[in-house]
């Protein structure tokens, strides 16, 4: 029998315990298992190589992303060093250019050093990526919705293309959740979430997952992530698994508060552009309304304010919490130029189009009509200030 969604995210993986009748998937907290004799084991043997807890976890998440494999990391990080492990040098990548700045890091300053080459597009663009293709590429590397600018990226037309080329192509679901976007149906070989933001949800833990249906692909996933051994404890799986029962009741309600608070900034004085996919004006809004279910949780603005009014406006805000990260229940906002992507190489930020005074919002679960409120009395305060001041 076949389940929908919600289902899923509560029985997939996690049957109730034969020992105890326990319905809650127990916390296997230890670091190895006796076997039954040398060179003869059947179940596990080592908490790196695998683990009760963590199994559950990587069968849950495929379930919530139609797949057949999961392969759990410690971070989202980790879970793209998992990822970028399959190359070899002289391998290149094609990424798209607006990515997270750990993204940026980890492939300029890190995989760069062993021979594997990156080109960065914009992959609204389908030309940009036919063109950016090469003999050595083997990876299209996507990331839909963006972070931090939220751009579009139409994950069907890139997966085809790319396919053609016989590249494999992964998609950061981050952003969107399981729930909202099936990159997998849409033609990509590897999906990947920081399972820290939307899939936990509660900003208690680090996490990350890669997820495919391609055998081969999940067995190499698999010897990397034991030989490298960045995976997660007993107890960052089962807080994992505890977020995963209420996805879809969260991501639901955060996806209202975006689109209400995301219609009323758009009317403020003083900001001078948001950026928000379920705007119609959107230039990715009609992709978005394809492939997406609802339009997400996370809204950009900039300010219309130097980057010392910026701060000033930070300042105010009392309910929004400055601090790294995303998806949680609690509203929190960043800074990318000097949080996210302080690591981007400024001239790089700035041809992106990450300013100074861009902000972004993780809307999180509190009565929208107080995290309004609260915006706008950060708001009125700086605006006065510039007033006075000018």
């Amino acid at each position: 029998m076949s389940y929908r969604f919600d289902t899923l995210a509560i029985h997939a993986g996690q049957p109730d315990d034969d020992g105890t009748g326990a319905v809650s998937f127990p916390i296997y907290q230890t670091s190895t298992f006796r076997q039954i004799e040398p060179g003869l084991n059947k179940g596990y043997c080592y908490s790196r190589t695998d683990h009760p807890t963590r199994h559950a976890l990587e069968e849950n998440l495929a379930a919530l992303e139609g797949a057949r494999y999961g392969v759990a990391f410690a971070s989202g990080m980790a879970a793209i060093h998992g990822v970028l492990s399959i190359l070899s040098a002289g391998d290149h990548i094609v990424s798209t250019r607006d990515l997270y700045g750990g993204a940026w890091r980890i492939f300029t300053k890190f995989f760069s050093k062993f021979g594997i080459d990156f080109t960065f597009v914009d992959t609204t663009d389908h030309a940009n990526v036919i063109q950016a293709i090469r003999p050595t590429t083997k990876l299209l590397w996507l990331e839909t919705p963006s972070n931090p600018l939220l751009k579009i990226t139409d994950v069907a037309a890139c997966c085809a293309i790319a396919r053609r080329a016989g590249v494999r192509t992964v998609v950061d679901n981050t952003f969107a959740t399981p729930l909202l976007q099936h990159p997998l149906a849409l033609g990509a070989d590897i999906v990947l979430h920081s399972t820290t933001k939307y899939i936990n949800g509660h900003s208690d833990v680090l996490g990350g997952v890669v997820i495919t249906n391609d055998e081969a692909l999940y067995n190499d996933l698999k010897f990397f992530q034991n030989a490298i051994g960045a995976v997660p404890g007993p107890q960052d799986c089962f807080l994992i698994l505890r977020g995963t029962k209420t996805l879809g009741l969260r991501v639901q309600r955060h996806c209202d508060n975006a689109e209400t608070l995301a219609a009323w900034l758009r009317e403020q004085q003083g900001i001078a552009r948001v950026i928000f996919p379920g705007f119609a004006d959107h230039e990715g809004h009609a992709i978005a309304r394809r492939q997406m279910e609802r339009f997400g949780a996370v809204i950009s603005f900039e300010l219309a304010a130097n980057l010392d009014e910026t701060k000033n406006f930070t300042r105010h805000l009392k309910l929004w919490t400055l601090a790294e990260s995303l998806g949680s229940v609690k509203s929190l906002f960043c800074h990318p130029a000097t949080m996210t992507h302080a690591s981007v190489e400024p001239d790089v930020r700035r041809s992106v189009g990450i300013g100074d005074s861009l902000i972004r919002l993780s809307v999180g679960l509190e009565d929208v009509r107080d995290l309004i409120d609260d915006l706008k009395q950060a708001l009125d305060a700086t605006v006065v200030a510039q007033r006075v001041f000018a």
